[in-house]
Parts: C-alpha cells; structure tokens; sequence
C-alpha cells in the first residue's frame, strides 16, 4: 500500500485519486476555499501557504512510527481539475477516514464515489480490516457518503460525532462480515 511513504494512487469510474503534494496546495487553496466547507467540522479556509506547509506536514508522516498518515487529493479526470481530497490514518488494522469535495462539485456523486473507492481501496490493500468515520449527527450529506461507502452507524459517540463502521468481509478478502447499524460499537 505505502511505497516510499507515500499511499498508492487509485481510481474510480470519474476521479483519479492522487498521493498529496505540496504542489497541490494553490489549486486546493481555490477548491476548499469557501466557508460553508467548514460549517460541520470547524475552522476557516486557508490561504495557498498554510495549506503548503500543512502539505508538508502531512506529506512527511506521522511523528508516531505506528501510525500511517495516507492523503490523496482528487482529480476529476473529464477536466484534469482537483475538487477535493480523501484521507486515512491507519494504525493496526483500524483506518479511520475522512473525505471533502470542495462545493463546485458538490452534488455530483463525487464524495460517494471517492469515499466508497477509498474504502475500497483500503481493505483490497489487506492491511486496515476495520474503517472508521466520525460523522456529525446532523451531516445528512456525510452521512450518505459514509453510506454509500459501506459503512454504517453506531452506537458510538466521540466528541458529539456518530462513529460509523465497517469490517472487511468475504468480498474485501476477509471473512468477519461487514458492520451493520446493531453492530457493536468500536471499542479503541
């Protein structure tokens, strides 16, 4: 999965999901840069040379040798524009994910078809057997999109987000079956 620190690309029928660089920083400045972005989970858009230097970080790794930083940005392949990003921070066999489409290509399919092809991707890969996602309880939108991706709700409440779930099952090459919404809660 990890070749040289950096994730491995993967595609879906319209994105090509791209490893995070600090070249990317100016075009996704353009892409997140609108407030309502911001509205589910806090903070401000910001400018070309702090998203740089967060690249950077990010771009360098986890401090913490257990722990995976993996970032793709999304590339919409019809016109070679990026419209947002995926993550995952995989530690074990546990990732947990995130994702955000910047809002001119909100309402296309495209966070559900990068969510789901990101989990996809994971559990293919063999390493995390278990995705995880912390979603407000009033995100209707985030929520479909962890929908889409196979993930259903918990129990579970971490900082007043609902922790969404899923196992790998047997067409993920693992045999435990995915989480169901009576599933019991992750427990880290």
């Amino acid at each position: 999965m990890q070749v040289n620190g950096a994730p491995e690309p993967f595609a879906t029928a319209r994105l090509d999901a791209l490893p995070l660089d600090v070249d990317h920083a100016r075009e996704m400045a353009a892409v997140l840069f609108d407030p309502a972005l911001h509205e589910w989970t806090g903070g401000a858009p910001e400018d070309e040379d702090t998203l740089r230097a967060r690249y950077e970080r990010q771009s360098a790794g986890s401090p913490d040798p257990a722990e995976l930083w993996w970032n793709w940005v999304l590339r919409v392949r019809a016109d070679g524009c990026l419209a947002g990003y995926v993550q995952a921070t995989v530690r074990g066999t546990r990732a947990e994910v995130a994702w955000v489409v910047g809002t001119r290509w909100q309402g296309m399919g495209y966070a559900k078809e990068a969510a789901a092809g990101l989990v996809g991707h994971l559990l293919a890969s063999g390493s995390p057997r278990t995705v995880i996602a912390h979603i407000h309880p009033g995100h209707t939108a985030s929520a479909a999109v962890a929908s889409a991706a196979g993930l259903r709700p918990t129990e579970r409440r971490v900082d007043g987000e609902v922790r969404w779930r899923r196992d790998a099952g047997p067409a993920d090459g693992g045999d435990e079956g995915s989480a169901d919404a009576t599933s019991t809660p992750f427990i880290s």
